[in-house]
């Protein structure tokens, strides 16, 4: 009973994950919660971890390494952005940051911010990779 109530609960997650159009993140991150949940909390614990997996695998696909080299190899901008909030991955910078789109890869946009190149979403200008 158990085995068929994780497999539903899995299988669910994923599911609804891949019908909101969502990426890969999402269901990797739905099925690893679920399984972790359930070896954790059994049944209850699978639903909650799909779903929490499912939130988390959203938030953390990293760009394509063409994305980051080409970030890297870009001149330093001329004038310097500093932002008094950290900048943190998954978190948003302040619209008014002005970003440059990755010409190969439309999905993602740099900037520099307090001195550390930031990889962004163009459209909610949320981080998505803080290059060190």
């Amino acid at each position: 009973m158990k085995k068929i109530i994780l497999a539903s609960c899995a299988i669910l997650a994923a599911s609804l994950a891949t019908q909101a159009g969502a990426q890969q993140g999402t269901v990797n991150g739905a099925a690893g919660g679920a399984v972790t949940g359930a070896i954790v909390g059994g049944p209850v614990g699978a639903a909650v971890g799909g779903v929490a997996g499912a939130i988390a695998g959203t938030a953390i696909d990293p760009p394509p390494r063409e994305v980051v080299t080409y970030v890297e190899e870009q001149p330093a901008p001329t004038t310097a952005v500093t932002v008094e909030e950290p900048i943190v991955v998954g978190k948003p910078i302040p619209q008014s940051v002005v970003v440059t789109p990755v010409p190969s890869n439309p999905k993602y946009a740099y900037t520099v911010v307090n001195n550390q190149r930031v990889i962004v979403d163009p459209r909610t200008h949320t981080v998505v990779q803080v290059i060190q």
